[in-house]
């Protein structure tokens, strides 16, 4: 990971000590090979849903959506929140690139930084979820996105197991999965052939089940079996899954359909199946205000960064506790 600290001011000591000082500080900013002191095989976690995981949370703050509130750059720079996001900047305020974790997202592909969301101006929770999972794992992570916009579970990402034609989002993921994990030498020049392990799933949709009485009564089912088909698909049995919530509007939410979507991605993760191996995260917590954000899109969070990389973070977190770190 490039990042390090800034040289100190060592004064006038003498020429052992000044040779010490320098020598140690070069060692901590040069940055370290991706493959030196890691650990087996490559970590993967598939993130899927429609576009809130492919993220709409923007980075630069441009004045003309809201003052630049709610961006990334103003999270990273204002003194009520630079503490908390201070991480995602090197010593030069560039922000940080991981060279620890890859991410792959729908062959946009390289070392994780900002700029991996529905554009390159945008963020999704793969940033959270990537410095959370990069931080905790000794092994390589890398982290396979696959997400469109607008795509709902019970007909594009439909599984196998709920009967009637097989999703073509669900047959495209896993044709993704698959191609990039049989790819690994020639889409990530420094990986090194020592495999790698399916270590998770991260999942992040529901706005059009949501706005539909039939496809929301049956979500339920439908996300139940899109873990056992998934599962299946892959040779994984108890593959890690986290589901985050679809709660958009915060815990001011009446609408009946979004009340009942949340309840089922919640109740999937209590089934006695899934128990120790699939979490459900609640996000209405992460919910910020227009007035906070660069824009007023509910159903995308309001464009807010803090909100995109608090869900990640969220799921990585839960997904430690799922890997048992």
């Amino acid at each position: 990971m490039e990042r390090g600290p800034l040289m100190p001011n060592v004064g006038h000591p003498s020429k052992t000590r000044l040779i010490l000082a320098v020598a140690a500080v070069l060692l901590l900013v040069t940055p370290i090979p991706a493959d030196q002191g890691k650990q087996g095989p490559v970590k993967v976690f598939i993130l899927a849903g429609q576009s809130n995981m492919e993220g709409q949370g923007k980075i630069a703050a441009v004045p003309q959506s809201n003052g630049g509130k709610g961006s990334l750059e103003t999270l990273v720079e204002s003194p009520a929140t630079a503490a908390r996001f201070h991480h995602l900047v090197d010593r030069d305020g560039k922000w940080i690139v991981r060279d620890d974790v890859w991410i792959w997202y729908l062959g946009r592909k390289g070392n994780l930084t900002v700029g991996y969301g529905a554009r390159e101006d945008r963020i999704g929770p793969e940033l959270g979820f990537g410095v959370v999972m990069g931080d905790c794992l000794d092994s390589q992570v890398l982290l396979v996105k696959v997400a469109w916009g607008g795509k709902s579970l019970a007909q594009d990402f439909r599984p196998p197991s709920s009967g009637g034609e097989v999703g073509p989002s669900y047959k495209e993921l896993i044709r993704h999965v698959k191609d990039v994990l049989a790819s690994l030498p020639s889409l990530f020049p420094d990986y090194d052939g020592r495999g790698y392990e399916l270590a998770g799933f991260g999942w992040h949709q529901g706005w059009n089940d949501r706005i539909n009485q039939a496809f929301n009564d049956e979500y339920e089912q439908n996300l139940a079996n899109l873990i056992r088909d998934f599962r299946k698909e892959l040779d994984v049995p108890k593959l890690p899954f986290v589901i985050a919530e679809t709660g958009m509007s915060g815990h001011e939410e009446r609408h009946p359909r979004a009340l009942s979507l949340m309840r089922a991605q919640a109740a999937v993760a209590q089934y006695d199946e899934f128990r120790g191996n699939v979490a459900f995260v609640g996000t209405k917590d992460f919910y910020r205000p227009p007035e906070q954000s660069p824009s007023s899109q509910s159903y995308h969070w309001n464009s807010n960064a803090e909100t995109y990389y608090l869900i990640g973070a969220a799921m990585g977190e839960a997904m430690k506790k799922l890997c048992g770190k």
